[in-house]
């Protein structure tokens, strides 16, 4: 198959997973009279979100123009920190470093949850489990066979092909590789004394194939047989990827559900200095093991008043009305004390 057909196939995927056209950003509002223009850039994994409360709200909000660039955690950073967005997202919570960078200040706001899932492609197979060493050691390029001993040991009856395993992971700099990898270096004690890395961009196996934005991932495995890779489960879900169930920290194997992912998020502690930006390895009983939060990052002074006051507006919407639209695109509302300490964070804004 030659490049430009698999550029386009992944192209239509892309569009297919998230529903929006092939661009990376879009703004809302063409043909009203908006009065003020907010643009935002960022992670991925909140991208079909953004688009949905974007949607609703401006229908009831024609004096407001949004826009969001869906172009990565690192490089919607990168632009808060230049000033040149008047929000940014990331599934990474910004680091004190970044902050003290940020001349206007910097609020972050935690918007939504969602799981880190590991969707396949391997023909005839739509279940498979993974333990927690087998998918450290899958990513790591210790196991490169779909029929290594190990897998078909937690998968009996299962019939696993005899292929080489191809990983996808990020190409861009991502929040979702930053709680990604934290699972993995959590789950084996041996990830980083390999040099395997833990961020927003690592040194993944050779041979890795590599794709921008969840979207891409997703994308990538969907026309790839034999690939496995890691997305936001929203993405994976839209292009009918299977999951495989991984095993969390009490030995359980559980696949991917809203109820898993609320198990995960409820035994953490809720306060503004203890809202990890993802739960790394849980060990309540039927919990999902890969859960990250995503984040608003807003300047504390805008300034513009009339666009600092349409900045709140939009956030304090979104965790309030905005969260019933996470469940249908596969996101986890947040719960009632995170959205307490988001309207707590987004009150530091100046008026």
């Amino acid at each position: 198959m030659n490049a430009p057909h698999i550029g386009r196939m992944i192209a239509a995927a892309v569009a297919l997973s998230i529903g929006l056209p092939a661009a990376a950003g879009w703004a809302q509002g063409a043909g009203t009279a908006a009065s003020i223009s907010l643009s935002g850039a960022g992670a991925t994994f909140p991208a079909p979100l953004y688009k949905k409360w974007i949607d609703v709200y401006q229908a009831t909000h024609r004096n407001v123009s949004i826009s969001y660039s869906a172009v990565g955690s690192g490089e919607g950073i990168k632009r808060f920190i230049a000033e040149t967005v008047d929000f940014a997202a990331s599934d990474e919570n910004l680091t004190e470093k970044d902050a003290a960078k940020v001349e206007a200040g910097a609020a972050t706001v935690p918007a939504t949850a969602g799981m880190i899932v590991l969707a396949y492609n391997i023909p005839g197979v739509s279940e498979i489990r993974l333990p927690r060493d087998v998918y450290a050691d899958i990513f790591g390029g210790v196991i490169r066979r779909w029929d290594d001993p190990r897998i078909q040991a937690a998968n009996v009856g299962v019939r696993l092909p005899s292929r080489d395993i191809a990983i996808v992971a990020r190409l861009d700099s991502s929040g979702t590789t930053a709680a990604f990898t934290r699972n993995l270096a959590a789950v084996d004690p041996s990830w980083r004394s390999r040099g395997l890395g833990v961020g927003k961009l690592v040194a993944w196996p050779s041979k890795t194939m590599l794709a921008p934005g969840n979207e891409g991932v997703a994308a990538r495995i969907k026309i790839s047989e034999g690939a496995i890779g890691y997305v936001e489960y929203g993405f994976a879900k839209r292009l009918g990827l299977p999951m495989a169930a991984l095993q969390n920290k009490s030995g359980q194997f559980v696949a991917p559900s809203e109820s898993a992912a609320q198990l995960a998020l409820s035994a953490r502690v809720v306060e503004a200095k203890q809202l990890e930006p993802s739960v790394v390895d849980p060990a309540a009983v039927g919990a999902y093991p890969i859960v990250s939060y995503s984040w608003l990052f807003l300047y504390r002074h805008y300034p513009d008043p009339a666009k600092a006051a349409a900045v709140r507006d939009f956030v304090a919407w979104g965790l309030a009305e905005g969260q019933q639209y996470g469940v249908e695109l596969g996101y986890v509302p947040l719960s009632a004390d995170v959205v307490t300490l988001g309207r707590q964070i987004l009150d530091t804004v100046a008026k």
